[in-house]
């Protein structure tokens, strides 16, 4: 038998009826699902460090369960000491098993290790139905050993989705478990 991911059977077997309920689909193909997580860690120091990427790339394969690959520079800019197609960035895409089970940790472990954590703001929809959440820290993935560690960073994670506008999109992410704060409790100012 073949192995699962929780979040997986969790969206074909409550999620996606859920969303078909709630936004009237006639079809359950018109139910949106997450697409990919595609994450990226900018390195500003690897323009005089060059081991700054490396040990960025090893910890962001650490993290996902999937190796990371460089992002090089598309231009020369003077005032950064830049050149172009220097190694400036990390990232990783993640599909299907990996990025469910990467989702799986996140909620369940990363997130809550966040200090003062009061949720995840939910404005950071592009109008497309895609999600982006900043992390401050590495360290909140227990994967990593704070001990090995030389440089504090942060990532960026970006969630697509097949969701045609950010309402749909949100309801879907908030049915995976994604701690959204409460929008009643928020102040506008």
């Amino acid at each position: 038998m073949e192995y699962v991911p929780r979040l997986k059977t969790k969206y074909r077997t409550e999620i996606r009826t859920a969303l078909k309920d709630k936004f009237q689909y006639k079809s359950v193909m018109q139910v949106p699902k997450l697409e990919k997580i595609a994450i990226n860690q900018g390195v500003g120091g690897a323009t005089t460090d060059k081991k700054l990427i490396e040990s960025t790339i090893a910890e962001l394969t650490t993290i996902t369960g999937q190796q990371a690959v460089s992002s090089k520079s598309k231009k020369d800019i003077s005032n950064f000491k830049l050149r172009k197609n220097m190694p400036i960035g990390v990232r990783v895409t993640l599909r299907d098993n990996t990025m469910y089970e990467f989702l799986d940790r996140l909620i369940a472990i990363a997130l809550p290790r966040i200090r003062d954590f009061k949720g995840i703001n939910d404005k950071g929809f592009d109008g497309r139905g895609n999600y982006t959440l900043g992390i401050s820290e590495q360290i909140i993935f227990p994967e990593i050993n704070i001990d090995k560690i030389n440089k504090i960073q942060g990532m960026d994670i970006t969630f697509v989705t097949s969701a045609t506008n950010d309402v749909e999109a949100l309801e879907l992410l908030k049915q995976f478990g994604l701690p959204f704060k409460n929008q009643n409790t928020t102040t506008n100012g």
